[in-house]
């Protein structure tokens, strides 16, 4: 059995990517326009993109948030993965990148189901809540959390306010090459996301879970949750 050197994962990342998921170039053009605009290549890699498509469309969301816009690539996914009047709120701190994302998706023909809020999560997200709490609009389906890491904690907070029991939420980057594992880390994004994962372990109003990845993107993994 082969060992998962980098060479072997970025082998099977490839042919599990052409195998399974295929090319698209609305996709593919959405990462080159991210990488000539300078923004850093942190979309999540095809398999993921796919997986969180394919839980959109397995939970029946109508309702998306995402938290952690960047280019528009897993907003695309997650957008396509829903019925013609459902709904990707995604937030973005920086306009310059609202822009580009913004392009993106009306290239990929989903710009129309999506709605990017400008500004930092901790200060977007409680403007999302009175809605949800006049009737005005329903919970989220599913939530997707991918952005500063620092930030989980209070993101995941959110996503139990913002949902409903049975919303799914997907949080990015819970491994970070093997880091979380460490408890004398001093880095602030590995604090984050051990403290966010923590959070999952003991807060009664999350089931979850995280898995170990290796794809394009290297080693690192994502927790699934479920808001009971």
């Amino acid at each position: 059995m082969s060992q998962p050197t980098p060479d072997v994962w970025r082998r099977v990342d490839t042919y599990l990517t052409d195998t399974l998921v295929g090319h698209d170039p609305n996709l593919e053009q959405a990462v080159a326009d991210q990488n000539a605009a300078g923004l850093p290549p942190i979309e999540v890699a095809p398999v993921n993109g796919k997986l969180l498509h394919l839980l959109a469309r397995m939970t029946g969301a109508k309702r998306v948030l995402e938290i952690g816009t960047l280019g528009a690539y897993s907003t695309i996914w997650l957008a396509r993965g829903l019925p013609d009047d459902g709904r990707v709120v995604t937030i973005e701190a920086e306009p310059r990148i609202a822009d580009i994302a913004r392009a993106n998706l009306e290239r990929a023909g989903v710009g129309q189901k999506v709605e990017i809020r400008l500004g930092r999560g901790a200060d977007v997200l409680p403007t999302l809540a009175e809605a949800i709490l006049d009737g005005s609009t329903a919970p989220f389906d599913l939530v997707f959390i991918d952005a500063d890491k620092e930030s989980n904690t209070v993101y995941l907070d959110w996503a139990a306010r913002l949902g409903r029991p049975g919303t799914v939420v997907v949080v990015d980057n819970t491994v970070r090459g093997g880091e979380v594992a460490n408890p004398a880390t001093e880095s602030a994004q590995i604090i984050g996301v051990q403290r966010g994962l923590e959070m999952l372990g003991r807060d009664p109003r999350f089931d979850a879970t995280a898995i170990q990845t290796l794809d394009a993107k290297g080693y690192d993994g994502i927790a699934i949750a479920l808001v009971v």
